[in-house]
């Protein structure tokens, strides 16, 4: 494999902004605000992570700390803003972040484990929120989703990450009666599902762009498209319609046929995006992202203008 998409945004702190492949791409983050500084492990309190994301300007969030942050509540996530892992190691765990009518948020370099509570997810997209990426992220092993997309929430692009230890993994439309969630648009690319049951993902309406993933040793099923849910690149379809396009079945793995529909009933990305970054599949794709998904040892770019 030549390169990973995207390969040259660790050069600088920044580059991240709008280098997001597919629905996605517009995301910016907090590319427009200072710096803060990560400074504390606590839940709350000055220099803490959550007093970060609560404060509406724009930030570009880093770490000064690693360790593991243990969220008593879920982390509302306020418009534009990036929390950004690169060069520490931190771990969220007891509850997830919440992404509430919010806008242009990047997500890089995380660890989400161990998530305990009714309806509580690693990463939680609802309602109306739009133009979100979530980048080299590990998750694992929450009582509900490790990443939810509901309600009206749309232009979001998964990359990267690395999904283990858990059942079911990534809703996209949580309930048939929600019609509203056929604007859903997101693109999931790059990603390891290593073990997970189900859901990779479970999608309810809108338009769903799959490329590059591998998905080990799962359960239930691999990919589930209802509802009226346009899927390109994926397996299933049952009320939903499917595109499946240079997928590699190992080891009993089947695609699910799909009959008396026609391929002008399935979008293609090309309508929404001019370009993507895919490879056939390979033991070499296999390889790279068995290696390059979720939490990344990398150094944090320097960056000036600083405020804590």
């Amino acid at each position: 494999m030549a390169s990973l998409p995207y390969a040259d945004v660790d050069s600088s702190l920044r580059a991240l902004a709008g280098r997001a492949e597919g629905f996605g791409r517009l995301s910016v983050g907090g590319l427009h605000g200072p710096v803060y500084c990560v400074s504390t492990l606590a839940d709350d309190g000055p220099g803490s992570l959550r007093e970060g994301c609560r404060r509406k300007e724009p930030l570009w969030i880093v770490f000064e700390v690693s360790g593991v942050i243990c969220l008593s509540s879920y982390l509302s996530v306020s418009s534009y803003k990036t929390i950004d892992g690169r060069g520490q190691r931190i771990k969220l765990t007891g509850k997830g972040l919440r992404l509430k009518e919010c806008e242009h948020i990047i997500i890089c370099n995380l660890e989400f484990e161990g998530g305990r509570g009714h309806d509580v997810d690693g990463i939680q997209i609802k309602p109306n929120s739009r133009h979100i990426w979530i980048d080299r992220c590990s998750l694992r092993d929450y009582d509900d989703g490790l990443i939810d997309i509901t309600r009206q929430s749309t232009d979001i692009t998964i990359s990267r990450c690395y999904f283990t230890r858990h059942d079911k993994t990534m809703l996209i439309g949580a309930d048939p009666s929600h019609i509203g969630d056929r604007c859903i648009r997101v693109t999931i690319h790059h990603c390891f599902f290593d073990g997970t049951r189900q859901r990779h993902p479970r999608v309810r309406f809108g338009k769903v762009h799959l490329y590059n993933n591998y998905t080990r040793n799962w359960g239930i099923y691999a990919v589930c498209a209802s509802v009226e849910a346009q899927a390109a690149d994926l397996e299933e379809a049952k009320t939903g319609v499917v595109r499946s396009e240079g997928d590699s079945f190992l080891n009993g793995a089947q695609a699910c046929s799909v009959t008396g529909v026609g391929e002008e009933c399935v979008f293609h990305p090309s309508k929404f995006y001019p370009t993507w970054t895919m490879e056939a599949p390979s033991d070499s794709l296999k390889n790279v992202l068995q290696i390059c998904t979720g939490w990344q040892s990398i150094c944090r770019p320097a960056e000036q203008t600083v405020i804590s």
